[in-house]
């Protein structure tokens, strides 16, 4: 995790997919995977945050590609990328400047990730390790708006808040 100053400014936010912008947990029937749970106000915050930041999701999913397409591509129109969750930082620092990046994760492999980029973020729900490399742990756990608290968080912490007074 790098230390910045006051002056610092991201321009990027990554977010993982499951256990971040959904509740993590995996739907299973006889068919397989079925469904996802996704929060209700993450979309809109983002929506604010990124008339500041570039967006970018990822997500190690490859069985429920389809459900994060449909909801990351199709209805919030995010840039959505299938990214194992063992070579992210290779494949952040092909595409991004990390140390302008923001990064909220959950998994036990996020932490490699927190100590590349500028600034690092935890859900509620993020394993332990996950959450203790964490510059900013959110209250709410993914799926029930952790996502909008990062984003209510990051305006407030590096733009001039969140807009809405």
């Amino acid at each position: 995790m790098i230390r910045r100053n006051n002056s610092w400014v991201p321009k990027n936010f990554i977010l993982d997919v499951d256990g971040v912008l959904t509740d993590g947990k995996i739907y299973y029937t006889k068919n397989g995977k079925m469904f996802k749970v996704f929060g209700a106000d993450d979309h809109d915050a983002l929506n604010i945050v990124k008339k500041k930041m570039a967006l970018s999701v990822v997500t190690a999913d490859h069985l429920g590609y389809k459900i994060s397409q449909r909801r990351i591509k199709n209805d919030m129109k995010l840039d959505l990328n299938l990214v194992s969750s063992t070579h992210r930082v290779e494949w952040l620092s092909e595409r991004f400047e990390l140390e302008n990046c923001v990064y909220m994760g959950d998994g036990i492999f996020d932490p490699k990730v927190f100590e590349a980029v500028g600034y690092s973020i935890a859900p509620a729900n993020a394993s332990m390790g996950t959450q203790k490399k964490a510059n900013f742990v959110t209250k709410t756990k993914g799926s029930e708006g952790a996502v909008a608290e990062a984003c209510i968080h990051l305006l407030d912490t590096f733009f001039e808040g969140f807009g809405l007074k």
